[in-house]
């Protein structure tokens, strides 16, 4: 397992390098390529300055066109870096913030999250975005960031995907997963959420609000299951649905893994 991989920052919830792991042959997944994080609308300027250092070309925002109006990422003087965003929505809200009936206790919110993972293999607009993703990062020369409103479960797929291709190990992948719970600065992101999930829900148990705002085994184990049991297995779906072909596969490797 790789150490120090969070980025230090003030204003961006799990800002982080996923790069760094080992792969099947003895090969290592390259680092200072591959960050991930939550919606930068907080940014500092600090943050800012640490984001230009970064040489970031290509921006990968899963969030929908809802989400951007009502949270603009904070940029840099002289950004330049080609982001890649869904013409329209790609979840009805932030998976962790949909809309329900007052009373989430820690079950329904760990049931909510599990409907979330569900759901995610057939959603139309992530199917469009993961394959997006995966082809920019082949196609585009530079760093890529991916990110979604909190970083953890649209863009824990998109993460999940690219390392399965590269040959991540199974475990290392689920260990990246659920690094997000260790982020430094959660802080950051229960004040962007807590206000209004609470204005739904009412008063939220801690357990309830760790389900929605940190990330559980159950989850990725979730949408394993989904696309294994609807494709046999991940390649599979990756291949069928995805879009991912032999050539995409050989050019992710070759330009990630060293």
């Amino acid at each position: 397992m790789i150490r120090d991989t969070f980025l230090k920052t003030e204003g961006i919830h799990n800002f982080r390098d996923y790069g760094g792991y080992a792969v099947a042959g003895g090969s290592r997944v390259k680092k200072g390529l591959l960050f991930r994080s939550g919606q930068h609308v907080e940014a500092s300027d600090e943050d800012l300055k640490r984001l230009e250092g970064l040489a970031i070309r290509t921006v990968i925002d899963l969030r929908g066109e809802s989400e951007r109006m009502r949270y603009p990422c904070r940029r840099f003087g002289g950004f330049a870096a080609e982001v890649v965003a869904h013409d329209g929505e790609t979840s009805n809200s932030p998976p962790h913030e949909a809309a329900a009936e007052a009373g989430m206790t820690p079950q329904r919110a760990f049931e909510r999250m599990i409907a979330v993972y569900t759901r995610m293999p057939v959603n139309p607009a992530m199917i469009s975005m993961f394959g997006r993703y995966l082809r920019a990062i082949a196609e585009r020369e530079g760093g890529s960031l991916v990110h979604c409103f909190a970083g953890k479960d649209r863009t824990g797929i998109a993460v999940t995907l690219l390392q399965h291709i590269l040959g991540v190990h199974h475990d290392d992948i689920v260990a990246e997963f659920l690094l997000t719970n260790d982020a430094p600065n959660r802080e950051i992101l229960q004040r962007q959420s807590v206000p209004r999930m609470e204005a739904i829900y009412g008063p939220l148990d801690p357990d309830a609000v760790h389900n929605l705002l940190g990330v559980r085994p159950e989850y990725i184990e979730t949408y394993m299951a989904e696309v294994t049991r609807d494709h046999g297995s991940l390649d599979a779906y990756l291949e069928k649905v995805i879009g991912v072909d032999e050539a995409l596969r050989a050019r992710l490797r070759e330009r990630l893994v060293t």
